[in-house]
């Protein structure tokens, strides 16, 4: 049994930027020409009239200012509202595998490895662009690893529930080092025509390398000290696309065939369920929350982010000890914690104990202990 760390990470992040005010602006004009069309059926009763949405009040809901897309012409467009991402041939690296590489680049450089050091290779995330190959493999074929790759999806814990496949993996000794990514193009399964979600995702990257402590030549060293994960269905955020749509037309078009989610409930379910998660984490490792020193937790919600953190210390927690992203990047699903770690990492001193999280649809929760060495 080895003990293992984390001892490098890594970020993609697309090259253009929508402002709250740009999206909101595309959604009105929509919103405009929608009720236009349909204004006699709206006075008859028939049709609804849709509500413009606002800067402010996105800001409000989410604390969402502006997020990453790897399309910005196809989702302002009023006609299209959606990312226009030309498909690739089967020659060329596919989108996700390029974001990939982006981000695992990144770790590697700052765990100071080579393709020649991992073993393999674990894709976790949200929406995977295709069945098979496995995007995996694909980004291991890209960076000359030799090993294993494979695939996996827990919706936005995808990166904690990753985390822990890697981190058996080596502890077991069946690989030195695991490279594991999170490539995640949400733009590409959210409504932009729904008021109430349109403004909740962005696009972005990131990556791991989990190895043996034995092996770890980084300055950016933390002790996976243990990890815990939990699921609980939960239909309460659900995409219901997939390769059966085909032989079920009446589906086809359906709006749960993108994101869609029970806003209201998801806060009241899983804010609890992820404070008591951590709490019991900490508990069983004989650790106290008072000392834990930063949490970077899962980036989808400002006000979610503030009443777990309360619920753990009992007060309202510094940005310095939540840090928050999401201000920026918006919810990049499985990304969304790391962005966070990656970003808030360096300054914290030896010894410091910290707690990555994550939370999302299944319902599924991931904690993952850490220590800086």
């Amino acid at each position: 049994m080895h003990n293992v760390v984390i001892s490098g990470t890594g970020l993609y992040t697309p090259a253009n930027s929508i402002s709250n005010e740009e999206l909101v602006q595309s959604f009105n004009a929509y919103v405009a020409q929608f009720n236009a069309d349909n204004a006699d059926a709206i006075e008859r009763g028939e049709v609804q009239a849709l509500t413009e949405s606002s800067a402010a009040f996105i800001e409000k809901a989410s604390g969402i200012k502006s997020r990453f897309v790897m399309d910005k012409e196809g989702i302002l467009d009023p006609q299209r509202m959606a990312p226009r991402l030309p498909e690739r041939t089967n020659d060329e690296w596919s989108v996700l595998c390029q974001m990939a590489i982006g981000a695992a680049e990144q770790a590697l450089q700052r765990a100071g490895k080579t393709a020649a050091d991992i073993d393999g290779v674990i894709v976790a995330c949200s929406n995977l662009q295709r069945a098979y190959p496995a995007i995996a493999i694909e980004v291991q074929e890209a960076l000359g690893i030799e090993g294993f790759g494979f695939d996996m999806n827990v919706a936005c814990s995808s990166a904690t529930f990753g985390i822990q496949a890697a981190a058996n993996s080596v502890q077991l000794g069946q690989a030195r080092a695991i490279l594991m990514v999170n490539p995640e193009v949400c733009t590409g399964h959210l409504n932009f025509r729904d008021r109430d979600s349109h403004f909740i995702f962005g696009d972005a990257a990131t990556a791991v390398i989990i190895e043996r402590a034995d092996l770890a030549t980084s300055k950016y060293q933390f002790d996976v000290v243990s990890t815990k994960l939990l699921t609980k269905f939960s239909n309460n955020i659900r995409n219901n696309f997939g390769f059966l749509n085909r032989a079920a037309e009446e589906g086809v078009g359906a709006r749960d065939k993108l994101f869609v989610q029970e806003g209201r409930k998801v806060f009241r379910d899983v804010c609890p369920m992820v404070a008591e998660l951590i709490a019991t984490h900490l508990d069983e490792n004989k650790l106290n929350v008072s000392d834990v020193k930063r949490f970077w937790l899962h980036q989808a919600n400002l006000s979610m982010n503030h009443l777990i953190v309360k619920k753990l210390l009992g007060r309202e927690a510094t940005e310095v000890e939540a840090p928050v992203i999401l201000d920026t990047y918006a919810n990049t699903s499985s990304a969304g914690s790391v962005i966070a770690f990656h970003k808030n990492q360096d300054d914290l001193p030896a010894g410091s104990l910290a707690v990555l999280s994550s939370f999302g649809a299944g319902y599924s929760i991931g904690s993952v202990i850490l220590r800086k060495r």
